[in-house]
């Protein structure tokens, strides 16, 4: 299980459990944290999970693979640092994970 702090474009955190297996945004579905939509429920059809990662924590998710690639050119505002959290996987690993969420979703 990792605590992962999810923080709104205002600023506002919410700092959860989420268990291992899960996807980050899974974690955030079952546990209401407004931002992420997840509108296609984690099938990379959409960029309504669309989140940034800080650079320090890309050595500890997997990679992004070129159909994410190509989905986040979809999503609002798309920086360097956009994941989809469908994508990202929970482990121990990621336990202290701080993802910031777009001032929007698509």
């Amino acid at each position: 299980m990792a605590k992962i702090t999810y923080v709104e474009h205002n600023g506002k955190s919410h700092t959860i459990d989420v268990k291992n297996g899960l996807t980050v945004m899974e974690g955030a579905v079952q546990n209401d944290i407004p931002g992420i939509d997840a509108d296609c429920g984690g099938s990379m059809a959409c960029a309504t999970c669309h989140v940034y990662v800080k650079e320090d924590w890309f050595n500890k998710i997997s990679s992004k693979t070129e159909g994410e690639d190509d989905m986040l050119d979809q999503a609002y505002d798309p920086k360097p640092s956009s994941r989809l959290s469908c994508q990202i996987t929970v482990s121990d690993d990621l336990d202290g994970l701080i993802i910031n969420l777009p001032e929007k979703q698509v």
